[in-house]
């Protein structure tokens, strides 16, 4: 309690500090708002510098909680752009690419060897030699069409 007590302007700045660098570290937009939030409540205490650490404390939180709602708000509203939207869903990158099956797909199931691994596939049966396009994903099944014979 008597460190809260005796908390200045630059404590919370020193906070502010913290918290970037751990921003820094962490992946996300997070902790920089906990930081802008340290950086207020370090203004307002060099501005009024007998406010209780009650309030000092309240005002980190609602600003903390307020700038960490906007800036999740404002995502949903504005998701950002990327020039490679599927880099990180492996499925997907196969969307529109053609195989010829190995084996074949019997009761809408089969196995397919892209690149170099085994994704399980679902789609109508067909015969090995079948040409066949990716036409979705579902979790790490890769849904499938026919588009030719073999």
């Amino acid at each position: 309690m008597e460190l809260l007590e005796s908390a200045t302007y630059w404590h919370w700045w020193v906070l502010g500090i913290v918290l970037v660098v751990l921003e820094v570290f962490s992946p996300g937009v997070f902790f920089i708002w906990m930081a802008v939030s340290a950086g207020i409540v370090g203004l307002a205490m060099l501005v009024l510098p007998g406010l209780g650490w009650e309030i000092q404390i309240l005002i980190f939180a609602l600003f903390s909680v307020g700038a960490i709602v906007a800036w999740r708000l404002y995502l949903v509203r504005h998701p950002t752009q990327s020039d490679q939207p599927r880099l990180n869903r492996r499925g997907e990158q196969y969307i529109d690419r053609i195989f010829t099956l190995s084996e074949p797909i019997l009761n809408g199931q089969g196995k397919i060897k892209v690149d170099d691994s085994t994704w399980k596939i679902y789609g109508d049966d067909c015969p090995a030699g079948t040409r066949v396009k990716v036409v979705g994903v579902d979790g790490v099944v890769l849904q499938v069409k026919a588009v030719g014979g073999a």
